[in-house]
């Protein structure tokens, strides 16, 4: 029986992996965090069946998202994401979203001073009748060479091991043990946004 070819995820930008990581660091839903583990293993250069042994699922299942997420996106992480392509939108829709992220939010009456795209979307549900997720207008602004993101204050992850570790602990929340606890503690973190050490505790 031929072995099937590998999969692996396309190439992301710097922005895309922080946001990979933002995600595993704070969603509170372990299939948007499983997902968005499987995809960054993948990126780190983990086969399927790596990452599936990693993450305690098959590896026709790590297949099937990183094929979404190549194809969708960050959509194909939302724990509804059952496949499908996402609605399409025309060159009238693409070119209103454009010239509103291009345009200050207090011109048109908004009671701040930047987009972001969860504002964005809320302006054009209210005011154009535009029902588009957050990441469909991301993928259209990016197309047309416009940035709205804002300076990030939060720090990705430099570790190797970080995919690694993560599976672990969400090994640990799915099989609990029946005689102990879950406890999990960051032993570094940014302060005033620049980069501590990590200390071994005094023995």
């Amino acid at each position: 029986m031929a072995r099937k070819s590998e999969v692996f995820v396309r190439p992301l930008d710097p922005a895309e992996a922080e946001r990979l990581v933002k995600i595993t660091r704070r969603t509170t839903d372990r299939i948007r965090l499983r997902r968005a583990g499987i995809v960054l293993a993948s990126f780190q250069g983990r086969s399927a069946s790596e990452a599936a042994a990693m993450f305690v699922a098959s590896p026709q299942y790590v297949r099937e998202v990183i094929h979404a997420f190549n194809e969708h996106g960050f959509a194909a992480l939302d724990p509804k994401w059952s496949g499908g392509r996402p609605p399409k939108f025309g060159p009238a829709v693409r070119e209103l979203i454009c010239r509103t992220a291009k345009t200050p939010p207090a011109r048109l009456g908004r009671p701040f001073t930047t987009w972001s795209l969860s504002k964005l979307v809320e302006h054009l549900a209210e005011h154009h009748r535009v029902t588009i997720s957050a990441e469909s207008v991301r993928t259209i602004l990016r197309t047309a060479g416009i940035s709205w993101q804002a300076s990030k204050t939060w720090k990705a992850s430099t570790d190797p091991e970080f995919a690694t570790k993560m599976a672990r602990i969400l090994e640990l929340y799915d099989q609990q043990s029946v005689d102990g606890r879950v406890i999990c503690v960051d032993l570094c973190r940014a302060r005033d946004y620049a980069d501590t050490a990590c200390r071994e505790p005094a023995n």
